[in-house]
């Protein structure tokens, strides 16, 4: 019960598009307070924390579809000029396996550019099992000292404000004229200008 009872708010957790505590934090919590497998929570974290992101960029994405014409319109845009690179796409997968931001604004990002989700999740996955690994298995060998460190972590101004900065980020993304942003951008490095819609 108790591994189900970890899942289910570790995938509640990251059905959050903002705001909600590190879901290293629960493992360690698991791991210090209930005495849980590492490797059985490592997993199960990961497996939960995978789920509930994807499940948070599927609803991004079908909010999108409320968004006005031109709206969508320039996130085609800003996700076509994203995608056209090869450098661009493996910059996209290595942030999602091993980026120290909140992963919950990213996945909303994704949903909104409507990028495909399944490779960016399996790289959030693989890169979280291996950090998840990392807190877990430092938590066995310290259990006291991480004690005060966990809620420094959670109620951190800084990781509060990190988390707002990127909530608005994501909030302006559908309102940045990208396909002015890009034809700019073509003009002055000689390419040609992207195709007008008809």
């Amino acid at each position: 019960m108790q591994y189900l009872f970890l899942f289910l708010i570790i995938l509640c957790v990251n059905l959050l598009p903002a705001f909600g505590p590190p879901t290293w934090t629960l493992l360690v919590f698991a791991r210090i307070d209930w005495h849980l497998d590492p490797v059985a929570i490592v997993l199960l974290g990961g497996v939960a924390a995978m789920t509930g992101r994807y499940l948070l960029a599927v609803g991004a994405r079908r909010f999108r579809g409320h968004l006005s014409a031109s709206r969508r319109e320039n996130l085609s845009a800003a996700s076509d000029a994203l995608l056209k690179r090869r450098s661009s796409t493996i910059a996209a997968l290595a942030l999602f396996a091993v980026s120290p931001l909140p992963s919950a604004q990213l996945f909303v990002a994704a949903g909104l550019l409507e990028l495909d989700l399944i490779p960016l999740t399996l790289a959030f996955f693989a890169g979280r099992l291996v950090s998840y690994s990392i807190y877990v298995a430092v938590a066995t060998l310290a259990e006291r000292q991480l004690g005060s460190v966990l809620g420094q972590v959670v109620g951190s101004p800084w990781s509060i404000a990190v988390q707002v900065v990127l909530l608005a980020g994501v909030a302006v993304l559908p309102f940045i004229n990208w396909k002015h942003i890009l034809q700019r951008s073509g003009d002055e490095s000689g390419d040609p200008p992207p195709p007008q819609a008809a």
